[in-house]
């Protein structure tokens, strides 16, 4: 039987973000490629992660070559369904509203898969409104969970939409195990040095339990921004008094993030970035079974299940967070519990198999009759 030609528009790293990790997943997915054919155009115009959502003469040439490529490969494969991850708001949306308005003036069948927020913080505006209604319309839509229905509610309906949660590869060689034996508790804090990560909020909760008494190490691990870079790090840690316990390791991949994983016993993710959505990082954690907290933002809250894989807590609240990771290192015996179960809400949702099997399954609905 001939297969069904799907051509994807996506994210392909670097740079190195959440939609384009899950672009390559899907790029590199044998699932995905044995069930259809498959063609790939990388829509990333940014060269690293301070590129991402400026403005240049070099950006524009790019998109306008980028557009002409789409154009000739749409032309040359006509192609059942085409696939693109657009972003939601601002500058890069205007230029992915182009790339799906011309997909559609050349009679596509659009499916967007959204792997950031942002879309209801502008529709009371104008332009943006007039802009959504026009993309939106005869598009189908892939969300990451039920709460970011939300964002694009105003313009799209329920049945056009797929609920499709990431997943990530199963990275662990050894068996998963929840209990760490640490003499003195480590708290780990995985992602870029930014306020709006939780950075500071988490400086301030560690401030709170050294000045009640508790011992404890919190590792940092992440890249350098131009907001907090390593120096200003390192002020906010001495101005807390808290140099003892904060420990900076700059940005790590690979075996040498996996090492934090395995040693730590409770991951720390206060984020409040306007455009967070679904976390890897919290997936990551949960496949090596660490208790985590983190916050209701975006889709955080189809993540972490309350109670069982670890808790949320009010954005920018320190005190709570404080509250909670010091319920944590009470009592060991949680933390244990709350590790296994981490473990096993990963490998019943979260792995790369189930999200490839999950986006294999909306492909073929939404190809039902196009052949």
């Amino acid at each position: 039987m001939t297969k069904s030609t799907i051509l994807f528009i996506l994210h392909l790293p670097p740079p190195v973000h959440g939609a384009a990790m899950v672009g390559k997943y899907i790029h590199d997915s044998h699932v995905i490629n044995e069930a259809f054919d498959c063609h790939y155009i990388n829509l990333t115009t940014a060269k690293d992660l301070a590129d991402i959502g400026k403005i240049g003469f070099r950006k524009i040439k790019h998109f306008i070559s980028l557009l002409r490529h789409i154009r000739r490969e749409v032309r040359s494969l006509r192609p059942q369904l085409v696939y693109v991850t657009p972003n939601a708001c601002g500058g890069a949306f205007y230029k992915d509203f182009v790339v799906v308005q011309m997909l559609k003036w050349m009679g596509c069948r659009v499916v967007v898969h959204y792997h950031n927020k942002g879309v209801a913080t502008r529709q009371d505006r104008w332009l943006d409104d007039k802009l959504y209604r026009c993309f939106f319309k005869n598009l189908k839509v892939i969300l990451l969970a039920e709460t970011l229905y939300a964002d694009v509610q105003k313009y799209v309906k329920r049945e056009d939409v797929y609920i499709c949660p990431n997943g990530i590869p199963e990275t662990l060689q050894t068996e998963p195990k929840a209990k760490r034996n640490n003499k003195i508790p480590r708290l780990l804090f995985l992602s870029n040095l930014l306020e709006s990560k939780g950075v500071i909020v988490l400086l301030n909760a560690c401030q709170i339990l050294k000045n009640q008494g508790y011992n404890f190490v919190c590792d940092f691990v992440g890249g350098e921004t131009s907001e907090i870079d390593a120096q200003r790090f390192i002020c906010e840690v001495e101005k807390r008094g808290l140099s003892d316990i904060i420990i900076y390791h700059g940005r790590k991949y690979g075996e040498e993030k996996e090492t934090f994983l395995k040693c730590t016993d409770i991951f720390v993710f206060p984020t409040y970035y306007k455009n967070e959505c679904f976390p890897l990082v919290l997936l990551e954690a949960m496949q090596y079974g660490v208790p985590c907290l983190s916050t209701c933002e975006g889709g955080i809250i189809d993540i972490i299940a309350e109670g069982k894989t670890g808790f949320i807590v009010e954005k920018q609240n320190a005190e709570e967070l404080a509250e909670r990771i010091e319920l944590l290192i009470k009592n060991p015996q949680l933390l244990e519990h709350i590790g296994m179960y981490s473990i096993k809400r990963f490998h019943d949702r979260f792995t790369l198999t189930i999200f490839e099997n999950r986006i294999k399954g909306i492909f073929e609905e939404l190809l039902k009759g196009q052949r």
